[in-house]
């Protein structure tokens, strides 16, 4: 059984000044997650890790770097599921946290339920030890520019929504044969307060089942969560098509059905894996038998050794 980790960045349409951090962003998070199942350490361990690394990174819509909702404020989801035993934990519209990740982590390690939210969530992350930052420290002035910029007269956030970086997410298999993913945003762009998308929802965030392989999505959150778009990737390789033919199945099916566009990272029990999208772009990477795959643009595909210094 040969460990891999698969990143994704966003689907949308990465700014050409911000195309190199990106790239540079989810290859850093490939690699951290590889360390992690080098060592001998779970698939939740390393997916958590790697999506840790992008939300640390101001590049990205998720942790600092999340785009801001009408208010100017930062709202936040996040999930995680482990195909071992269907275990899951997420949190939603979470503010003041550094790492959502680790907070739906710590939902599915400590708590009866899937899924935590707002306030009720914050509340839970202080009985943990889990210390607060403040709204500026995850505001960048990027998101900030961003917000003002769609708050103009005449501007339309929803038609921009895949003009930019979207969501994060990360799926795993380790040396156990055990896969787990991992999805964290910050939204989309100027959302009514309160708006929770597909991320912290299990099946459309993502979705992992050691019998079928395990997805991270990205994308218009309302039309993944119309298709239950993670789920659906699945259904597919239930159905006998490959890991790459269910993925473009998937999508294919919400770009007919409901117009929207989006990407995933897909493997299945064996260790194949990939990274689809019907939108422009998506920055991915993934970790293999010490090699480092990664890409941006439909059919790029570069390698270099898991080990070569970026």
């Amino acid at each position: 059984m040969l460990p891999v980790v698969v990143v994704h960045g966003g689907a949308g349409v990465v700014p050409k000044e911000r195309s190199e951090t990106s790239m540079s962003g989810v290859c850093s998070a490939a690699r951290a997650g590889y360390v992690v199942l080098q060592a001998g350490g779970s698939s939740m361990d390393a997916v958590v890790e790697a999506v840790t690394h992008l939300e640390n990174n101001p590049s990205f819509n998720a942790g600092c770097g999340s785009i801001l909702n009408v208010n100017g404020d930062v709202e936040m989801d996040a999930l995680v599921m482990d195909g071992k035993m269907l275990a899951s934990g997420a949190v939603s519209a979470v503010r003041y946290i550094a790492n959502p990740i680790q907070l739906a982590r710590l939902v599915m390690d400590k708590t009866d339920h899937a899924c935590l939210t707002a306030d009720g969530a914050s509340k839970f992350a202080r009985t943990m030890g889990v210390p607060e930052v403040s709204q500026e420290s995850l505001i960048t002035e990027y998101s900030r520019m961003r917000w003002r910029k769609n708050m103009a007269p005449g501007a339309n956030p929803v038609e921009s929504q895949m003009g930019k970086m979207g969501t994060v997410g990360a799926v795993a298999l380790d040396s156990h044969g055990n896969v787990a993913c991992a999805t964290s945003t910050g939204g989309i762009l100027n959302k009514m307060e309160g708006r929770v998308g597909d991320t912290p929802c299990i099946g459309s965030g993502g979705y992992a089942d050691n019998s079928l392989g395990a997805v991270s999505t990205t994308g218009h959150g309302e039309a993944i969560m119309k298709v239950t778009l993670a789920r659906l990737v699945l259904f597919y390789m239930e159905q006998g098509q490959t890991v790459t033919a269910a993925s473009d199945s998937a999508l294919a099916h919400m770009k007919s059905r409901v117009s929207g566009l989006g990407g995933v990272v897909t493997l299945d029990p064996q260790g194949n894996w990939t990274a689809r999208f019907s939108s422009q772009q998506m920055v991915w990477a993934a970790a293999q038998s010490d090699t480092l795959h990664y890409g941006l643009y439909a059919g790029e595909h570069f390698t270099q050794s898991v080990h070569e210094p970026q």
